[in-house]
């Protein structure tokens, strides 16, 4: 079983943050103890969720009002028993950065064979088609947790 979990896209104030907190608000990923987070590989640091995403997981009744972007470093790598990236690209660069994370670093949207393409500066469907498509990968992902 994952113990660390963590969630990675490029500004980690769009779609990290929604991956992140839909898995945080799982009871079974509380239950067991499972800590998640997420970073991003150019991050807004300090910055608070896009607020199409904010708007879009309220919707869900989960707020990330209190989330605030970090960079990606080696040690949040290394310290991660399974990360979830956004697209191929992202799961490439981590495993040069830190070969000794490969095997354990995949796109969320594995299992259906999907990435995740930025919203940033989007419209708000494009957020929504976006929020699905986070929502499927991490549903998926918990269904071959549990």
């Amino acid at each position: 079983m994952f113990k660390n979990i963590l969630v990675v896209c490029v500004g980690n104030i769009c779609r990290s943050p929604v991956g992140e907190y839909l898995f945080r608000h799982d009871t079974r990923v509380r239950q067991a103890g499972i800590a998640v987070s997420s970073a991003g590989f150019a991050a807004l640091v300090g910055e608070p969720a896009a607020p199409a995403s904010l708007e879009l997981m309220l919707e869900k009744g989960i707020d990330i009002s209190s989330h605030r972007a970090r960079q990606l470093t080696v040690d949040l790598i290394l310290a991660a028993d399974l990360i979830l990236v956004m697209e191929i690209w992202q799961q490439r660069e981590i495993e040069r950065i830190a070969p000794s994370a490969r095997g354990n670093v995949y796109i969320l949207g594995h299992w259906q064979g999907f990435e995740i393409p930025d919203p940033y500066r989007k419209p708000l469907d494009v957020y929504r088609e976006t929020f699905r498509l986070i929502e499927r990968g991490v549903t998926d992902w918990k269904d071959k947790l549990w």
